[in-house]
């Protein structure tokens, strides 16, 4: 534990934030609510950062500008060299959001734990541009105070309590663990909108938060840490527990027209309790050991083609050689694995129905789709036959295992260009197709599995399914599901039901009619 310690609080950049607060401390002369902000600014934040961030040499000289910087304002804290300051601040906070959205777009919208840690890295930046609000005395329609208070509430309840939410998170899993989640992170902007709009929102969101704080408590009471940091960590989530209830009372007295807690009392118990029990014990729970990521890097293969495919090769019969390949179709009606093996022999018959409260995007995303001449699906749902043909597609161009295109019309607009390959993670084969976009290209990936004589295809399953979006460099999950259900009507005849789904909402259903030629 000690030897944790010291490797993830005693680095030499950490030790001048320590010197350099503990200079401020007892040598400025700026009033005791400026030194709350200070100590997260110098040694909280930055070393929850660097369990978080690999820091190189330049990262931590950037880092210990910035402490210079922080440490320069409590002697020059008004006139344009400290607006000069607190905007070299600003410029380091957006650098460490950069960095949260570039860990963002490693994964996309997996893993809540990574999100949560992403999440704190770009609030730093948002508590950057309270702070030069204060420090450039700009008018944020509140009092200067409030503005102080304000970056400091994001510096503390944001950015602390999101990263540690996050370290937290690679321990426990639950479905109630993602809610509290979901409440924390969105919880400060949601008090702030209160705060501007209405104290009604204002009471809500506060009442929202506390409810997950106390949700968070019982979680870390029934996780296993070792020894010490449990007792570290529920200690820090505790002290939040105690001192959100001020902010509650706070609130309540602005809906109530009343005065019930006011600034100064904050001052002294909310803000002073944060800062030494959730920050500072916070931050040692952390160090005495920080748990690993349990994120593994996407490494199916995914194709490279960007745009629009160019050239096609021969004509091809199926999607796949063999649907065996990817499940057991002993219990299978012969008639899907036909399809699927030998598609250019049926024709379709598709009805597109958008849900009511999406028509309005699908209706705008129409302009752009008849553009790409991909994913163009139409605005009637009245039945509509889809023509298309299925080709290879060079393997060298696309980078996967025999790929081929599937190209589906309606008349003479394209609305599909699907390029349909397989890939085996773990000695399970997944459908692997990509789509391609301007400059990207969206992959989905498949599981398969029967169930009572149906055929499923669903991105929403374990291991590498999902639908993702290729990005130069950066490989990431959207926040979208698809279901297929295939069934055979009779020997000669299908349905089909392609369900999508936008954060678990149904937003898309298409219905198939699959006949075959008749020769």
């Amino acid at each position: 534990m000690l030897v944790n310690l010291r490797n993830n609080l005693c680095s030499p950049v950490l030790l001048l934030g320590f010197v350099l607060m503990i200079i401020c401390y007892l040598f400025s002369e700026q009033p005791g609510h400026v030194w709350l902000l200070t100590i997260a600014q110098l040694v909280f934040v930055p070393a929850m950062l660097k369990m978080v961030i690999p820091f190189n040499k330049k990262e931590n000289g950037i880092l210990a500008a910035m402490m210079l910087t922080i440490t320069l304002l409590h002697w020059w804290p008004g006139g344009k060299f400290a607006i000069v300051l607190a905007l070299l601040y600003v410029l380091y906070t957006a650098f460490i959001a950069l960095y949260g959205v570039r860990r963002f777009l490693q994964r996309g919208f997996t893993n809540i734990a990574e999100i949560a840690i992403d999440v704190g890295l770009i609030y730093l930046f948002v508590g950057g541009l309270w702070f030069f609000a204060f420090i450039a005395d700009i008018n944020t329609g509140f009092s200067s105070l409030i503005t102080w208070l304000t970056a400091i509430h994001f510096h503390y309840s944001a950015c602390l309590l999101a990263i540690s939410i996050g370290l937290f998170g690679r321990l426990h899993k639950s479905k109630w663990y993602s809610a509290v989640v979901v409440i924390l992170l969105a919880g400060p902007i949601l008090v702030a909108l209160g705060i501007t709009f209405s104290t009604s929102i204002e009471i809500v969101s506060v009442g929202l938060y506390i409810f997950a704080i106390y949700c968070l408590f019982i979680l870390s009471i029934r996780t296993r840490f070792p020894r010490a940091q449990g007792v570290f960590l529920r200690v820090s989530y505790g002290a939040i527990c105690i001192t959100i209830l001020w902010s509650l009372l706070y609130a309540f007295g602005n809906f109530m027209g009343a005065s019930f807690v006011g600034i100064p009392d904050m001052l002294k118990f909310h803000g002073l309790m944060n800062c030494l029990l959730f920050g500072g014990i916070g931050v040692v729970a952390w160090a005495i050991e920080v748990p690993k990521t349990t994120h593994h890097k996407f490494t199916f293969p995914i194709s490279r083609i960007r745009g629009k495919l160019r050239g096609s090769g021969d004509a091809h019969p199926g999607l796949v050689d063999a649907l065996s390949d990817f499940t057991n179709t002993t219990k299978l009606p012969p008639a899907i694995s036909h399809f699927y093996e030998q598609t250019n022999a049926y024709r379709l018959l598709a009805s597109v129905q958008w849900r009511t409260w999406f028509k309005p995007f699908a209706f705008l995303y129409q302009g752009i789709s008849r553009r790409m001449q991909q994913l163009n699906l139409p605005f009637t749902s009245k039945q509509i036959e889809m023509t298309g043909i299925i080709a290879k597609v060079d393997a060298k161009q696309d980078g996967r295992h025999a790929p081929r295109a599937w190209i589906r019309k309606i008349g003479q607009q394209t609305t599909f260009v699907a390029i349909y390959a397989k890939h085996t993670t773990a000695q399970t084969t997944y459908m692997n197709i990509a789509l391609p976009l301007p400059f990207s290209t969206m992959m989905g990936v498949l599981y398969l599995y029967e169930e009572q004589g149906q055929l499923h295809l669903t991105s929403d399953h374990e291991g590498d399914a999902g639908i993702y979006l290729a990005l130069k460099d950066y490989m990431f999950k959207l926040p979208l599901h698809e279901h297929f259900i295939i069934t055979a009507t009779n020997d000669t005849n299908l349905t089909a039901v392609h369900t999508m789904r936008i954060f678990g909402l149904r937003f898309l259903q298409i219905g198939y009619q699959i006949e075959r030629i008749k020769k």
